[in-house]
């Protein structure tokens, strides 16, 4: 990511020892970019559910998550 332009790293200003990985300008676009490609792509999948069973796959992905 850091040859690609992507991310630069900086020093922590809290920790001399360590490193913070920051996004870059082109960096911060991609993932703009694939955030809303993902989140269209998100859209369009759901609209094959009816209300009801969008509900109940929040639901089950709640419990999920919860369990991790």
């Amino acid at each position: 990511l850091e040859r690609a332009g992507l991310v630069v790293r900086r020093p922590d200003p809290k920790d001399r020892r360590g490193k913070l990985i920051v996004l870059t300008e082109p960096g911060k676009r991609l993932v703009d970019e694939t955030l809303s490609r993902h989140v269209a792509n998100e859209e369009r999948l759901l609209l094959s559910l009816t209300q009801a069973e969008q509900e109940t796959l929040d639901k089950l992905l709640k419990k999920l998550i919860a369990g991790l």
